[in-house]
């Protein structure tokens, strides 16, 4: 049987009847549940797409990996010869993710700016934030304040938040031009940045700084100038969940982008690379170019991963 085929019978065991519109075959939508068969698939483009509740992506494993069974995800590996972590079992590390959380506390400075009335003091922290386009709903969505005085003094902070709801870390960055530019706490960094607020079953955006995620959206992590190693935190949770991941970090940090991508390639997860030349971060960007470019951005393999990487040598 012809792999096409193959798949659309696995498809169609998962997600029920359908009917042929064109080279489109819709389904009723297993996210929304619509009564209609608005879910439309392309087999060739390995593409889907919900026109009710704009669940999609540009990978029908992905839909498999979620609705089907271990066989119907077996036999979807086996069609397109990516690896099924569901044969390592439900949890593949996790010891690991259950190690006891980081917490730490805010500076005792700390005053949000997410307050219906904020002291005169405020005005310099939140003029330097509307000039980086971050709005009010960016300001409650990411609980940004600032301190006015003591070792933070002059800075906004943007406080990171574990899955127990205390802080597990938390960046500073200067208004007032003082060195130096960003003054973080002395903790550690294999943190999941946001841990609380992470959908694990959506698009997960892997960014540089905070600011760079303010830009990038709720579900986006920033990885604090570090990388994504396989003991990691963050990588242990990609791989549990199967998450799509899009990475966008900054074009100086080019190696770090493809050996992340290299490793969860070899997990066979759905990775994505942004394109963010010419400028120097994703905190450059206005939201609405950002987008863009997570629109356009490249569905990587093993074969565009090489290319990439003998045209940096």
């Amino acid at each position: 049987m012809q792999p096409e085929r193959r798949k659309l019978n696995i498809l169609s065991d998962i997600l029920g009847h359908f009917y042929k519109s064109g080279n489109e075959l819709l389904f009723s939508c297993p996210q929304c549940k619509h009564h209609k068969r608005k879910l439309s698939i392309n087999i060739e483009k390995d593409a889907f797409k919900c026109w009710i509740c704009d669940y999609h992506g540009r990978s029908l494993r992905r839909l498999v990996r979620r609705y089907g069974s271990f066989n119907q995800r077996s036999e979807w590996s086996e069609i397109t010869g990516r690896v099924d972590l569901s044969s390592f079992g439900d949890d593949l590390f996790s010891t690991e993710i259950q190690e006891e959380e980081q917490k730490i506390s805010l500076p005792e400075e700390f005053i949000s700016l997410a307050n219906s009335s904020l002291p005169v003091h405020a005005r310099p922290a939140l003029k330097y934030l509307r000039q980086r386009g971050v709005t009010d709903k960016d300001i409650m969505r990411w609980k940004i304040g600032y301190c006015p005085s003591g070792e933070y003094s002059d800075r906004v902070v943007v406080p990171s938040f574990g899955l127990s709801g205390h802080c597990n870390y938390f960046v500073s960055r200067t208004y007032s031009g003082t060195w130096p530019k960003y003054k973080n706490p002395q903790a550690g960094r294999d943190i999941i940045f946001n841990h609380l607020y992470i959908d694990w079953d959506s698009d997960l955006v892997i960014v540089e700084g905070a600011f760079d995620a303010i830009v990038a959206g709720p579900n986006s992590v920033p990885i604090l100038g570090s990388t994504i190693r396989e003991k990691s935190i963050i990588f242990q949770e990609i791989v549990n969940n199967d998450t799509p991941v899009y990475i966008a970090l900054d074009p100086d940090a080019e190696k770090k982008s493809m050996y992340i991508i290299n490793k969860l390639l070899e997990y066979g997860l759905e990775v994505y690379k942004i394109n963010v030349s010419p400028y120097n971060d994703v905190a450059e960007m206005r939201k609405e170019v950002f987008e863009e470019r997570k629109k356009e951005a490249e569905l990587m393999n093993s074969d565009n991963y090489l290319f990439r990487v003998i045209n940096s040598i």
